[in-house]
């Protein structure tokens, strides 16, 4: 006899309270293995990167980054592993430049594909490096929006501002070297967009009685 596929679904579900390790939906396991995947190869990818950096304020970033990713890297495998706190809390990451952007586009070269590792430079490396903190945002938002295990939840929540911290640090980095330009509209414009919202008072609510 054949045995119905509902029955052993039904079979493999758990119901009522679960022990915390086992504390995880499903989406939330894929999203999660997902996320330290891409933490992995960002760490891998930034420490073969180390030793073609060429400037040292650019090598001072990658370290600092690095560092504070593999601790929080470490931090997530933890709680993810366990379901409990993890060995410490997550840290806030902090910049260790400024905030200034130069607006304005720069007469540069087109941007095209390396055709040899002799080529690689600050450029190409800072722009991975940004590329990787902006995934990690992602990455991270998007499996906390579908974690159910609340310790693994806040971890991940809390390390999203870091990732957009670092990729903000980088952005400001490659600014500064005119690898990354940005470019202004015109004052009118620029006005008329900043005036397109108003802020109103909060409304005053009706009794409501639910029957």
């Amino acid at each position: 006899m054949t045995q119905n596929p509902f029955d052993q679904t039904h079979a493999n579900m758990q119901s009522g309270p679960v022990s915390q390790h086992m504390n995880h939906g499903g989406h939330e396991l894929f999203d999660i293995h997902e996320a330290l995947s891409c933490t992995v190869a960002a760490l891998n990818q930034a420490l073969l990167f180390r030793q073609h950096v060429k400037d040292p304020e650019l090598l001072d970033i990658l370290d600092r980054q690095y560092r504070f990713t593999l601790d929080e890297y470490n931090i997530t495998v933890e709680c993810f592993k366990t379901g409990q706190d993890p060995s410490h809390p997550t840290q806030t990451y902090k910049m260790a430049t400024g905030n200034d952007f130069v607006y304005g586009m720069k007469q540069t070269p087109p941007t095209k594909p390396i055709q040899s590792a002799a080529e690689i430079s600050d450029q190409i490396i800072s722009g991975f490096l940004l590329s990787a903190a902006k995934e990690g945002a992602t990455g991270k938002a998007t499996a906390a929006l579908e974690t159910c295990n609340p310790v693994v939840r806040r971890v991940l929540a809390d390390s999203i501002p870091n990732c957009i911290e670092m990729a903000y640090e980088l952005a400001i980095y490659q600014n500064k070297h005119h690898y990354y330009q940005v470019p202004q509209l015109g004052q009118q414009d620029m006005q008329q967009l900043l005036n397109s919202f108003a802020t109103v008072g909060q409304p005053a609510m009706p009794n409501h009685t639910i029957q």
